[in-house]
């Protein structure tokens, strides 16, 4: 699954502030209703008040990309969904609340998978719009500076700002690394696995609540196991890729993966943490939570060999509940780690 670049691509996206700005702790909320609700508005032909019944509703950008409906019952090969993942990722700035003075510039980064891409213009367009309306309840105005494509290394290359607002071309793909021997875990000579290279364990280190879910219920961290972070980022990552990129056969290897997790074992160093946010479509504040800290998996080298590709690239993806508004994010240390934004 993994042999070839995938259509999944980080922006960074630079912002200055015109007045003084309070981000709240976590602004992933903030940015993904602020970005929603310009795109509807720049997207919209019909201008229905609700997205369901519209007769673009399949072809709109908007629902595409920030409310994708579910394919129509019967029409997918392994089941019927009532939901699939969108196809982006807002990642907020470092959390943490703080006031930023006039002039001041902060970051946030935005990741795109699939036909999503192709819509980059009209997002930066729609991110644009939004940002010159104002953050916060207090609408407080902020300026688009630039836009970088950021690549799997973690080096940024510009490729639009106010002075060159043209598109620069770019890959807009994210390739795997390739994984290397490790004589010291794995046998030599003949009939060797010389693919596999991963330790004999592997560490998330989670930066932005992971919130897993059994039955529509928050696990606790007693309740957390390496099968039910596996199964989440393996399905989540199966339907993006086969909704969003038009890539069969996720859904099979997903199934593998989930299968050899259970025989791992894990060392936690978690803590839950609750993040309140407000709602604008509920009209009220919302408590969340998710747990932080560090998740060892230990297993045979071979199986984590298998494992590694998805949690790799569960750095782009994110694991969990509202992962598309920041959480369940993560960076995977080891010999074949990615490196750090």
């Amino acid at each position: 699954m993994f042999t070839a670049p995938l259509p999944i691509a980080r922006y960074r996206f630079t912002v200055r502030v015109q007045q003084p700005l309070a981000l709240p702790d976590y602004a992933g909320s903030l940015l993904r209703g602020q970005f929603g609700a310009a795109l509807r508005n720049v997207a919209c032909m019909t201008r229905q008040p609700t997205c369901p019944g519209c007769p673009l509703i399949q072809t709109c950008p908007y629902t595409r990309i920030f409310e994708a409906p579910p394919p129509p019952k019967g029409s997918h090969a392994l089941q019927d969904f009532s939901q699939i993942p969108n196809a982006y990722v807002l990642e907020p700035p470092t959390p943490g609340a703080r006031v930023l003075d006039a002039d001041d510039d902060f970051e946030f980064h935005l990741v795109l998978v699939g036909h999503a891409i192709d819509q980059l213009a009209l997002i930066i367009f729609a991110l644009q719009r939004a940002l010159a309306q104002g953050l916060t309840r207090a609408r407080v105005p902020t300026d688009l500076l630039q836009v970088d494509w950021v690549d799997a290394a973690g080096t940024a290359h510009p490729m639009w700002s106010t002075e060159s607002p043209t598109l620069r071309n770019h890959a807009a793909v994210l390739a795997l690394p390739q994984a290397h021997p490790n004589p010291s875990l794995h046998p030599t000579g003949e009939g060797a696995n010389t693919a596999a290279s991963a330790p004999a364990s592997m560490r998330l280190h989670i930066h932005t609540p992971l919130r897993l879910q059994s039955q529509g219920k928050p696990l606790g961290i007693g309740q957390l196991t390496p099968r039910t972070l596996i199964a989440t980022l393996a399905r989540r990552t199966a339907l993006l890729m086969d909704f969003h990129a038009g890539q069969s056969g996720w859904g099979e290897a997903a199934k593998r993966i989930t299968h050899l997790s259970e025989s791992l074992t894990d060392t936690q160093d978690l803590h839950w943490f609750d993040w309140t946010r407000y709602s604008s479509r509920q009209q009220q504040e919302m408590t969340l939570g998710g747990v932080l800290g560090s998740w060892t998996l230990h297993g045979n080298p071979a199986t984590l060999a298998e494992i590694w590709p998805w949690l790799w690239l569960g750095q782009w993806l994110h694991a969990g509940k509202n992962a598309s508004m920041g959480l369940g994010g993560y960076t995977l240390h080891g010999k074949l780690a990615a490196a750090d934004k």
